[in-house]
């Protein structure tokens, strides 16, 4: 497993980093999802993410209990905050921030994490006041270091521009081979300014595994049939975008991967991507992204499957 350089900080993460949303304290048996966060250690893993609102605190409790035992500074541990826990605790004011952190290293029975995370932009805070609550909780030791998810490119430049106060070291955008937004503006500014991306769907929500059917319904157990994944999920499943995905099983093949680990691959090609976050139910998942890191694949097999996905897409616009 190599590792990367996470932004102008001083943690080394694995290129592959393990999540917990939708599985971990939620949708996993606790067996499983234990062997899962084993195996990734066994392969080297070091970068466990997860967020207050995963199962509004149990994907946190869990990895504050599967973790016990395991040297601390042995693993790089991120969270987030932003969404509602309750009715009136959500957003990124300054007693969110203060009481949020404090609860999630309860659950996660740790005095401090690595890696602490603005979920989302909060439009109804001001922005100073964010970015100072967040820099005490630097200075309290608290968390070692600050990132943003999904934040659009003009808060991340007004962020930067704000002297004072914390600097963000990660941002932690949705990027694969199906949606490559960032490259447009997210990933040209944090590079010029040492914030590193943490990925979040890097299989394009498992339908980069090429497991989904173009010509039949998504089985009843998987991620695609399921009500709460159909805004992130539903936009890849159109017919055309998965004999496109089916397409790009034989340009996997001529560089020796399998599909899920070329696409890992793609978004590691990236210098600015420091890290792609898998989510896995089981431990022989786990394995085989694993294996994506450190490959290395002819720059031309990348564009031939792009060109193909920008085909679909296309006809997809114009039909």
């Amino acid at each position: 497993m190599k590792t990367r350089k996470l932004g102008d900080s001083d943690l080394e993460v694995s290129e592959i980093s393990l999540g917990s949303w939708l599985t971990y304290g939620v949708g996993v048996e606790a067996d499983s999802a234990r062997a899962c966060l084993d195996e990734a250690f066994a392969q080297g893993i070091n970068f466990i993410d997860t967020a207050n609102i995963y199962g509004r605190g149990a994907a946190e409790t869990f990895l504050g209990e599967a973790l016990q035992g395991r040297a601390r500074d042995s693993y790089v541990l991120a969270t987030k905050l932003y969404f509602p826990m309750t009715d009136t605790d959500f957003g990124l004011s300054r007693a969110q921030v203060g009481k949020q952190l404090d609860a999630s290293l309860k659950r996660l029975r740790t005095d401090h994490v690595d890696l602490y995370q603005c979920h989302r932009y909060d439009s109804g805070t001001p922005l100073e006041e964010t970015m100072e609550a967040l820099t005490r909780a630097v200075e309290s030791g608290k968390t070692r270091y600050i990132g943003f998810s999904e934040w659009p490119a003009d808060k991340i430049q007004a962020a930067l521009d704000l002297t004072g106060v914390s600097k963000f070291v990660s941002s932690q955008p949705q990027y694969s081979l199906l949606w490559r937004e960032p490259e447009d503006e997210v990933i040209p500014l944090c590079a010029a300014n040492g914030i590193s991306q943490i990925v979040w769907s890097p299989l394009g929500q498992g339908v980069l595994s090429g497991k989904y059917d173009p010509d039949r319904p998504p089985p009843s157990d998987s991620r695609a049939a399921s009500q709460e994944m159909g805004g992130f999920i539903g936009r890849f499943l159109q017919p055309q975008m998965l004999r496109a995905v089916q397409q790009l099983k034989p340009i996997a093949a001529e560089a020796g991967l399998t599909l899920p680990q070329f696409a890992l691959a793609w978004v590691l090609r990236e210098p600015n991507v420091a890290s792609a976050i898998i989510g896995a139910s089981r431990p022989e998942q786990v394995r085989e992204n694993a294996a994506a890191s450190g490959v290395i694949v002819d720059s031309q097999l990348f564009l031939r499957a792009e060109a193909v996905l920008d085909e679909a897409l296309s006809r997809s616009e114009t039909a």
